[in-house]
């Protein structure tokens, strides 16, 4: 049976950079050991599975976020993916559209300018001393660090952008954390913070833009320049770009994407 599948690019208006995503429209939910599978041969950071709600239920779609090893609870690439898809391909009469995930309803709606934004959730963190096995895999760890429950991630924060771009943690040394993932940050030069984000835990080694850690490094970041309206660089080897904003408990997260290929999927 054919299922029609998309790859975008996001956070970017430009081809062969951002963050690749998969996006999978599908009528009916499948097993999930026939997802992971899919994410597997897809074999990018993440694929999305997008499947349309009753119209009595609270959002519009229901949407699932694969890498190549797990399913993870919260991702922002995939979901601006989907929308992308929804609003440009799937003949949607709205400029907004919901979703209902793992971390509750979210929104993406569609700007004059093209940018689609993120109603995400503002995730809360803990201030603690920086697990052993983080500074034994990046020589400048600091002695904080926060940690983060909800996706059990951490987060540290460099000197500068520089050190962020630097940065080679042993990814096998993080990977004995037994966690999703590490976040590391810093100022940034031409933009208000920078940041990267290792996830071997989750078998992605390196995530090239990651918009659900943006739910931590905006109200960070916010607290720490006085400010609710931020521009972001992941300076991955690809790079993103994201303008975000705090809101209270939620993050509005913007981000551009492209289409790169589109086809179908034979499943038996």
């Amino acid at each position: 049976m054919p299922y029609p599948i998309y790859q975008l690019d996001a956070f970017t208006d430009q081809l062969f950079s951002g963050n690749p995503a998969a996006v999978m429209p599908l009528q009916e939910d499948l097993p999930d050991d026939i997802l992971l599978a899919l994410a597997a041969e897809n074999n990018l950071s993440e694929t999305a599975f997008i499947t349309p709600l009753p119209a009595d239920q609270d959002a519009d779609f229901s949407i699932r976020w694969f890498t190549p090893a797990t399913e993870v609870p919260l991702c922002g690439h995939a979901t601006l993916a989907s929308a992308w898809v929804i609003f440009n391909l799937l003949e949607w009469p709205e400029d907004s559209v919901s979703f209902q995930s793992k971390s509750g309803r979210l929104g993406v709606s569609k700007g004059a300018d093209g940018w689609l934004t993120l109603d995400f959730p503002n995730l809360p963190y803990q201030e603690q001393p920086t697990p052993q096995a983080i500074r034994d895999a990046l020589a400048d760890a600091p002695e904080q660090a926060w940690f983060v429950p909800s996706d059990t991630n951490y987060m540290i924060v460099l000197a500068d952008e520089a050190a962020v771009k630097a940065a080679e943690p042993d990814l096998r040394t993080l990977k004995t954390l037994g966690n999703q993932g590490l976040i590391i940050t810093a100022p940034g030069q031409d933009c208000d913070f920078v940041s990267r984000y290792f996830a071997p835990g989750a078998g992605v080694d390196e995530d090239p833009v990651t918009g659900s850690i943006h739910s931590v490094l905006v109200p960070y970041w916010a607290e720490k320049l006085g400010k609710n309206r931020l521009d972001a660089r992941q300076v991955s080897r690809r790079g993103g770009t994201l303008r975000c904003e705090l809101k209270g408990n939620r993050v509005a997260i913007a981000g551009q994407a492209v289409l790169f290929m589109e086809g179908t999927v034979e499943l038996p």
